[in-house]
């Protein structure tokens, strides 16, 4: 399965060389994709390995003494230890596969939260959160009687920090906030939310679905307890996520899902659970998914991380200025730093239409609410319309892009 020879490094990003690596490009002639934020596309490195493990490796793992089983095993462990570097997680055991980021946040929420919550408590959240990191822990608050907070954002668009520090006290116990946005891509500082949340005692869970294809991320420098993310914006395949968190952490959380798998001895009158990661993997794991998601992680690393997010930086600050120039057009704020995801209305026209007219002209972006509906009723807006990069966008596409808006803003001003 040693395909990595087809990804050619590269100092800089080339994206019409690297489209040559995604064969959805040949498929679809002039597609123009800015919608990796929802999905990314997949390199043939990806598709073709998944393809052969299932051709040539495929069995269930941890079950069998013979050798398909055993490659099988080594296959999907593999990928637990590639994930564990590319994060630089100190333990390889503190790497859980999960179905995606939705269902790593609701593992703590209804693991770490019923064990460790309790009424009074409070937990943060940011106004700029997924419903996916948003309505696990509201779920939790009511459950257990606890107060969930909202930290707002300020006038650019970025996290209000002072806003967020004043809300900690010695009652919080959670602070769950994204890496960086969904909607406007705005990069938190997570590694100052995470000493200030400490210092109060509390306990940090960062969604990375947005970073994690696109900067370097180190769970240890950042500081936090908990990291999750989805292996499908990340190149990889669906249906594979990741939770990482602090083995002591791990350690002291019940199941969530119970099965074959997870368990050390189960009688009439009582069962043993194994410890992290395998406690939290009840029933049989995708195997597949933990492949490609290792041959995800290896594509990113021989293009490079700092290479990837310097030319979306690149390519998301020349998104603001050709968009901004488009008259009636209303670029949402990002703060400070932000990165590879821009959200925008037009005047008189819905988001959806935009999407329908842009979809003609062959650009294909996402419109809605984008599962963030909190921080759309804070604007008071239902909705936007939303491009988000990846390695085999560049200039031309953000021109086809701008050409596209403008001429649905010429069909609906007629």
């Amino acid at each position: 399965m040693n395909d990595l020879a087809r990804v050619r490094p590269r100092a800089a990003l080339d994206p019409q060389a690297l489209r040559r690596d995604f064969p959805i490009y040949r498929s679809n002639p002039g597609l123009v994709f800015l919608d990796s934020g929802a999905s990314a596309q997949k390199p043939a490195v990806v598709i073709d390995g998944v393809a052969e493990f299932y051709r040539r490796d495929y069995a269930n793992v941890h079950r069998g003494v013979y050798q398909l089983s055993q490659r099988s095993t080594d296959h999907f462990e593999a990928g637990r230890e590639t994930t564990r570097a590319f994060l630089n997680a100190a333990d390889v055991n503190e790497i859980v596969f999960t179905r995606g980021a939705t269902e790593s946040i609701n593992l703590v929420a209804q693991s770490w939260g019923p064990a460790f919550v309790k009424p009074g408590d409070e937990i943060i959240v940011s106004d700029l959160e997924h419903h996916s990191n948003f309505v696990p822990w509201q779920m939790l608050c009511e459950r257990m009687g606890a107060h969930l907070k909202v930290a707002p954002t300020d006038t650019t668009g970025g996290l209000d920090l002072a806003a967020f520090e004043a809300l900690l006290n010695a009652h919080t116990k959670m602070v769950a906030v994204t890496h960086v946005s969904n909607v406007t891509g705005a990069i938190l500082p997570v590694e100052r939310i995470a000493e200030l949340a400490h210092a109060k005692g509390a306990l940090v869970l960062v969604d990375g679905c947005q970073a994690i294809p696109r900067m370097p991320v180190d769970v240890q420098a950042i500081g936090c307890d908990f990291y999750a993310f989805s292996g499908h914006k990340a190149y990889g395949p669906s249906g594979i996520g990741v939770l990482w968190g602090r083995y002591e952490l791990l350690a002291a959380m019940p199941p969530w899902q119970t099965g074959g798998g997870m368990i050390t001895q189960v009688t009439a009158a009582h069962t043993e659970f194994q410890a992290p990661p395998h406690r939290f993997e009840a029933g049989t794991p995708d195997m597949s998914g933990a492949v490609g998601l290792k041959l995800a992680f290896d594509f990113i690393e021989k293009l490079g991380r700092d290479a990837i997010r310097e030319h979306e930086e690149a390519l998301t600050g020349y998104a603001i200025d050709r968009l901004s120039r488009i008259p009636g057009l209303n670029l949402l704020a990002g703060g400070q730093q932000r990165l590879s995801v821009l959200s925008f209305t037009l005047d008189g026209v819905h988001p959806h239409d935009v999407g329908t007219v842009l979809d003609q002209h062959g650009v294909a972006v996402r419109v809605g609410h984008h599962c963030a509906q909190p921080l759309m009723d804070k604007l008071g807006i239902a909705g936007t319309v939303r491009a988000s990069l990846g390695v085999y966008n560049d200039r031309d596409d953000i021109d086809a892009l701008a050409a596209a808006v403008e001429a649905c803003r010429e069909m609906f001003s007629r």
